[in-house]
């Protein structure tokens, strides 16, 4: 209890106080009472055993040990306080500081001042670990998302250097083909220009001819009745060559060029491929890429990046792709993330290091700040702060100064104040913890200024008319104090009673001020209840709200049965009407889109906005067809309307959406990833369409 205000008896004598003077009724008799009160606080004190040097004066904080003076002796000082400078009184207490006899520290309500302690003024240097610790917390989270950018863009960065060498590789295996394709078939053209050749070929001389197909493996001579050499098998077959004689035809010299790994290593020779990378021949489609287009796919259980040309020329379907290792740019993307990691983790220790160097001083000024503020609450009010520089430190310093001039002067007229206004707040916390309930507040709010102003009876009045009544109101003095601030009525109190002073309707008036705020803040919290459940702009159950709705929902079908069906709605093409027409517009298609599901919806459904350009649906009792069946509705309401721009341009709206049903496709997660592939299923084939959930869908 070291250094806390002691409450429970201070509020037993103020309640004692407040129904004393309710019974006498009489406004001349205060001082009377107030001296009653004070001689029965002295008498509780010596009944419950406090000792002169051991005082516990729970109204005034004083401390055991304090080293303040007796009780007899506070009144003695009061009442010669009061004969030299006044009816103004004095308590020994935490405003106005003693010393007794002896010498001893004056009376310390907060046990060793506003620290404490040394030793919580010394552990203030805290304060720069967390100081730096605030700051790395802080800076974690974008120092995360831009080593998150940098890593995905270096990523991209690696990817698209290995997809350029790739597609120039291909380009140049292309070409590597075609010249070899061209030197077979150039080989086959000077045979068959051969005299030799042509007149083995007119005599039938088979090993003439076996003989000169000898060094040339890759043609093929086909005649009337005869065919020589190899077969074409699985390689490319180029242009053949006619050889005629003086009786016509005599045969074809056919050219063909094998597709096989020794095939490829030579275009890859020609094509200059770096180390990892290859050429392979596959079957069209094997790849299963668009010609021309490069993507990460496995090849002989292996991940590669890899592109793929069209049809070759001289086959029926057979292509040239070029592969590279997908470990070989993932290694080179960890290379990259490992410097930027580097880079952002010494950023951070530097930063870290100027929040502590700033920390530091930070806490020096305010040692000074609380040195000087325990000297002021010791009584010391000559103490002040050192002020240097023109920093928020030091307009502080010097505020703290001038608080320091203007303290003495004003203990003087708090002290005066205070017995009226103890009682009347006392009573009045009640107000302030009663409840967010306008009406309950009111009628708290009424009791506390009947019982600060020993009204007979009083009643709330607001615009619909009289809202609360407390007593009887037939009286003939009566006090009307306005329930308002800025904008904000809630109606007047009217207090009656036989007399009023002007101390009372002072207190009226205050009571009341404060009721005011009670009261905002119940209106404040009702305003922040429903932002925190309804989407601002188009009207709609938030995310948050739709969550929670949907968990219910899932809960009340799991336990009685039936299905529940759960629709996302995503607009189509609307970063397109932000970016043309501009966000206002932007706004007014949500809005029209909202009002389309709000029109369509049954009153049990829920309607929200997902996220975005977003929309969720949740329709308890509905399987899955009858989500289809609705959704086609709405999107069919939504194709329907056009949107007018500020500046008269017609828009036209449409949406896709995806549906799924508990309990086919599970709860909670699995149902709203349902939903979700659904709808990238119907955003896949065009847009503009509903589809229903059956396989989780790829996202582009």
């Amino acid at each position: 209890m070291d250094g806390r205000l002691r409450l429970g008896p201070l509020q037993r004598a103020l309640g004692e106080h407040v129904r004393r003077r309710h019974e006498s009724r009489d406004r001349g008799a205060r001082r009377a009472d107030r001296e009653r009160v004070r001689r029965r606080r002295r008498q509780g004190a010596e009944q419950e055993g406090w000792s002169v040097h051991d005082a516990r004066l729970r109204g005034s904080g004083l401390r055991q040990g304090a080293g303040c003076r007796s009780l007899g002796a506070l009144e003695q000082a009061r009442e010669g306080q009061g004969r030299r400078d006044g009816p103004r009184e004095q308590d020994c207490d935490e405003r106005f500081p003693c010393d007794d006899s002896h010498g001893n520290p004056p009376c310390d309500r907060y046990g060793r001042g506003i620290g404490k302690s040394r030793r919580r003024v010394e552990g203030m240097g805290s304060f720069k670990l967390k100081l730096v610790v605030y700051f790395l917390l802080l800076a974690l989270v974008p120092l995360a998302a831009a080593f998150w950018g940098f890593s995905s863009i270096a990523a991209r960065s690696q990817t698209r250097q290995a997809d350029a060498r790739l597609q120039s590789n291909l380009r140049a295996g292309l070409a590597a083909y075609e010249d070899a394709l061209d030197a077979v078939a150039a080989r086959a053209d000077r045979l068959a220009r051969q005299s030799a050749f042509t007149a083995a070929l007119a005599h039938r001389d088979r090993a003439a001819l076996i003989a000169l197909l000898k060094d040339e493996p890759n043609l093929r001579v086909v005649g009337h009745g005869f065919a020589l050499g190899s077969a074409a098998g699985s390689g490319a077959t180029g242009r053949a060559v006619v050889v005629t004689g003086a009786h016509g035809l005599l045969a074809r010299v056919i050219p063909y060029l094998p597709l096989d790994s020794d095939t490829a290593l030579r275009i890859g020779r020609r094509s200059g491929l770096e180390p990892g990378d290859r050429f392979v021949f596959l079957r069209t489609g094997a790849l299963r890429l668009p010609a021309g287009r490069t993507a990460t796919v496995r090849f002989d259980d292996r991940r590669v990046r890899a592109v793929a040309s069209s049809r070759l020329a001289g086959t029926t379907a057979t292509t040239l792709a070029v592969l590279t290792p997908q470990a070989r740019i993932d290694a080179a993307t960890a290379r990259t993330e490992r410097r930027l990691l580097a880079a952002l983790l010494a950023t951070l220790v530097l930063g870290g290091l100027a929040a502590w160097l700033e920390g530091r001083a930070i806490v020096r000024s305010v040692r000074r700040l609380v040195s000087a503020a325990n000297a002021i609450a010791r009584g010391d009010l000559d103490r002040r702060v050192p002020v240097r520089g023109r920093d928020e430190l030091a307009v502080l310093g010097r505020a703290f100064n001038d608080m320091a001039e203007q303290l003495g002067a004003r203990l003087q007229e708090v002290h005066a104040e205070r017995e009226r206004l103890e009682d009347a707040i006392t009573l009045f916390g009640e107000a302030l913890v009663a409840t967010h309930d306008v009406e309950q507040l009111l009628r708290v709010v009424l009791d506390v200024e009947i019982e600060a102003t020993g009204a007979s009876g009083g009643l709330v009045i607001v615009e619909d008319g009289e809202a609360v009544q407390v007593g009887a109101v037939d009286a003939t003095d009566r006090i009307e104090v306005p329930l308002s601030a800025g904008r904000a009525n809630f109606g007047r109190i009217v207090l009656v009673g036989p007399g009023f002073s002007d101390e009372d309707r002072i207190t009226a008036v205050s009571l009341a001020a404060h009721a005011v705020v009670a009261l905002d803040n119940a209106r404040l919290h009702r305003i922040v209840e429903r932002q925190a459940l309804i989407d601002g702009l188009t009207g709609l159950a938030n995310r948050r709200h739709a969550e929670g709705s949907l968990q219910t929902e899932l809960q009340r079908a799991e336990r009685f049965g039936g299905p529940l069906a759960f629709v996302l709605c995503d607009i189509d093409g609307f970063k397109a009407v932000n970016d043309r027409f501009g966000h206002l517009a932007g706004d007014d298609v949500l809005r029209e889109v909202a009002g389309v599901l709000r029109e369509t919806v049954r009153s049990v459904d829920v309607p929200a906005r997902w996220g975005g350009e977003e929309f969720a649906l949740i329709l308890p009792g509905t399987d899955a067809a009858g989500g289809l069946l609705f959704a086609e509705r709405a999107r069919a309401a939504l194709e329907g309307r056009t949107i007018l721009t500020q500046e008269g341009v017609p828009v036209r709206i449409t949406a896709s959406f995806g549906v799924a049903a508990y309990p086919e496709y599970g709860a909670g997660g699995d149902l709203v990833a349902a939903a979700d592939s659904a709808l990238y299923e119907a955003k896949n084939r065009g847009k503009n369409r509903v589809e229903t959930a059956r396989q989780p869908a790829q996202r582009p």
